[in-house]
């Protein structure tokens, strides 16, 4: 079957392009073994794709089942230019999946001579031991072992053995989605499994639940009257919520319309909203780096969202619009956009609204 995971294998490009183009694909969704569009790509060689994915905003530490992330693959296949972007791109170098081995024990085992420098030079680390207690330069064979020795001692490596130490209980590691949740459109009330009431604001209830194995936020739109029009145009607009195709876009993945029920779905979110991680205490320190970058996800979310051909329902701008993803992405919520048929002629929290839009 032709898919996204096959044109990223096979280097088919123009496929690629034509596939991201459309709003409701997931770039960051995993197949069956939760290998990613960028993890193809970068063990198979594809330069082009992989600086393509990059650019529309693929996560570059996404894990597979095994815990491997891209930069695991390329260097195993020693495709030393993909190596290269990942690592200009904050990819984590002595990241180690789930045998403990990082990408420099790869490099090391096939004897990727001039990969395995690099990687050295850029900070990997030669003394870090998996699960075995074997360390990179355990792996390298003959005089690679002497000369990655040496480079390590010329960069300043102490290289007393690091004992490999378990962290996936931590939750560092962000594995690549379930495609599920782009795949759903319409959903069954009766399949979500609702259990905690988060939020109640004049445009409906907002819920914490369970759906298909996922963790998921319902908003329970407050409509006085569902008629069969009010019904019928929620079918037709929710699709424009869809956006999966943007890292700074919080897409919906599918609602329920049950009258007198109409939910909107999408991904629960760890940090919550940034108006929640600015004032309620979350314990992250948001300083003035932290700020400019979420400034930076807010405007690059909403560029995006101002290029899109089709009209996108409104939606207001504020702190609590705006959801925090678990590597604190700031990500433009389109559950919180406003149906054609909700409250008309009314805004909230007008004090974070520009004053060009409080004119109209």
């Amino acid at each position: 079957m032709e898919d996204i995971f096959h044109w990223c294998r096979e280097g088919n490009a123009m496929q690629v392009r034509v596939w991201l183009d459309d709003t409701e694909h997931d770039m960051n969704q995993g197949d069956d073994h939760g290998f990613s569009p960028l993890h193809w790509a970068a063990k198979e060689g594809h330069f082009k794709i992989v600086e393509l994915l990059m650019q529309r905003g693929a996560r570059i530490n996404a894990t597979n089942r095994g815990d491997d992330t891209p930069l695991h693959l390329a260097a195993a296949h020693g495709h030393r230019d993909i190596v290269h972007m990942l690592l200009r791109n904050r990819a984590d170098i002595n990241f180690t999946n789930e045998h403990g081995n990082t990408p420099l024990h790869y490099a090391c085992f096939w004897g990727y001579q001039q990969l395995a420098e690099d990687l050295i030079a850029q900070g990997a680390l030669a003394s870090l031991a998996n699960k075995d207690g074997d360390t990179p330069l355990d792996k390298a064979r003959g005089p690679l072992a002497k000369r990655l020795h040496d480079l390590a001692v010329e960069t300043g490596q102490d290289l007393k053995k690091i004992n490999f130490k378990d962290q996936s209980w931590l939750g560092l590691k962000t594995r690549s989605r379930d495609a599920t949740l782009s795949r759903h459109k319409g959903i069954n009330i009766s399949d979500l499994a609702l259990h905690t009431r988060i939020a109640v604001s004049p445009s409906g209830e907002t819920w914490r639940g369970r759906w298909q194995k996922n963790d998921i936020v319902a908003k329970i739109l407050a409509v006085r009257d569902c008629t069969p029009r009010i019904s019928r145009d929620f079918n037709e607009e929710f699709p424009k919520l869809r956006i999966f195709s943007h890292p700074n876009v919080l897409p919906v993945v599918g609602c329920c319309n049950s009258p007198p029920n109409l939910v909107v779905i999408n991904q629960h979110m760890p940090w919550g909203s940034l108006f929640t991680l600015l004032h309620e205490g979350a314990g992250v320190v948001v300083d003035s780096a932290q700020a400019l970058r979420f400034a930076v996800d807010v405007a690059r979310g909403m560029a995006f969202l101002h290029s899109l051909e089709r009209l996108t329902p409104r939606y207001q701008l504020n702190s609590r619009h705006v959801m925090i993803d678990e590597d604190l992405t700031a990500r433009i919520n389109m559950a919180d956009a406003k149906f054609s048929f909700q409250e008309k002629g009314r805004s909230y929290y007008p004090a974070w609204m520009s004053p060009e839009a409080l004119q109209k």
